[in-house]
């Protein structure tokens, strides 16, 4: 038998884990830890989404009936997932803000009025702090949403709906660090405050109202925002030739690809590309240069207004396959350009996009 090794000497024969080693030695055994934590996680998702009931259902229609504010409340992880949801909520139409257990008994009750949904979120509903102030709750707002393992608890019991989301083994090797039940438990309300934005017919315009910064506001963005300019864009009037268009629309600096052009009256009648003049020189048409440009124009091209959400003339880009995209007023009068090269540097599509994240929110003529 061989002879026991030394302990190290800050640890003792009383402390957990002593005598063996749980850490995974080498990188391929620690990336396998890393993805199956995220396997466990994924799992207790997978049967949350079979089995979550009717009840949540209910949950969102209070929630998107409700004329206050939802106030949520939770404490210890679940709190920190009540924080996050509350940006869910707030992003996606649901006035929201969080209400911490301990400060409501000490004066914040204050912060829950009539018409107010509560949305309290304990594990176990059993927490000491939420269950204390859970009767009060129901009485003081317009409902309490609980959001528990189980039915069987006194969270449960005082609520006006209970969302019951089951029990999971966390991923934690331990199985103690709330893991798997706070990724459920924040799947399912995310799943909640979206039903209930889309009862409340909640548009992509009314999402990017309260999204206007960063790469997502951009997106969300109007074409007006984010297109060149009319003096930035080339525009003639359909009567010239390709060769007196090409020398008086030449600008300096970046310039687009298209020419813009219109009739008599300012109106966008066509567009000429760089790409029709090298199909004209690579099929040896010289002599059409010195003809009237609107025989080789593209009629009544695809155009866009400027509140047009930036999704969706990506979108039609992406579906049409072309690089520019007129931008007109109510009377169809040019006032800029959408011009693919700038979406690519703002860093909204790459290169190689066929297709759009968001869906487009209205029709275009075919």
């Amino acid at each position: 038998m061989s002879a026991a090794l030394p302990l190290p000497p800050d640890r003792t024969p009383d402390q957990p884990g002593v005598g063996r080693s749980t850490a995974p030695e080498t990188p391929l055994e620690r990336l396998r830890t890393i993805r199956e934590t995220i396997s466990r996680e994924a799992a207790a998702l997978a049967r949350t989404a079979e089995t979550i009931g009717p009840s949540a259902v209910r949950a969102a229609e209070l929630t998107a009936a409700c004329s206050g504010n939802v106030v949520v409340t939770g404490v210890g992880k679940a709190g920190l997932v009540g924080k996050k949801l509350v940006a869910t909520l707030a992003s996606t139409g649901t006035p929201a803000h969080f209400l911490h257990p301990t400060e409501a008994v000490h004066g914040d009750f204050g912060r829950v009025k009539h018409d107010d949904l509560v949305w309290a979120f304990s594990n176990s509903g059993r927490s000491e702090e939420v269950t204390q102030i859970a009767s009060q709750l129901r009485r003081q707002g317009a409902g309490l949403i609980s959001f528990t393992a189980d039915d069987d608890n006194p969270l449960a019991s005082a609520s006006t709906c209970s969302v019951v989301y089951g029990r999971h083994a966390e991923a934690c090797p331990h199985g103690l660090a709330p893991t798997s039940s706070t990724t459920v438990m924040m799947a399912v309300g995310d799943a909640v405050a979206l039903l209930a934005s889309q009862l409340r017919d909640f548009t992509a315009r009314d999402f990017a109202k309260f999204h206007p910064g960063g790469a997502l506001g951009r997106k969300l963005a109007n074409v007006g925002q984010l297109m060149r300019p009319l003096d930035c864009c080339r525009v003639a009037e359909q009567s010239v030739t390709i060769r007196q268009c090409m020398v008086s629309c030449s600008i300096s600096g970046r310039r687009s690809g298209a020419v813009m052009l219109t009739n008599d009256d300012g109106q966008l009648t066509g567009i000429f590309t760089d790409s029709d003049l090298a199909r004209l020189l690579e099929s040896r048409c010289e002599e059409a240069l010195d003809g009237p440009i609107a025989s080789k124009m593209t009629l009544d091209p695809h155009c866009v207004a400027p509140q047009t959400l930036l999704s969706d003339a990506i979108a039609l880009l992406s579906e049409l396959r072309i690089s520019e995209l007129p931008v007109v007023d109510s009377e169809r009068r040019p006032v800029g350009m959408l011009d693919i090269t700038d979406l690519i540097a703002l860093g909204e599509i790459t290169p190689e996009s066929e297709t759009l994240s968001l869906p487009s929110t209205i029709p275009f003529r075919g």
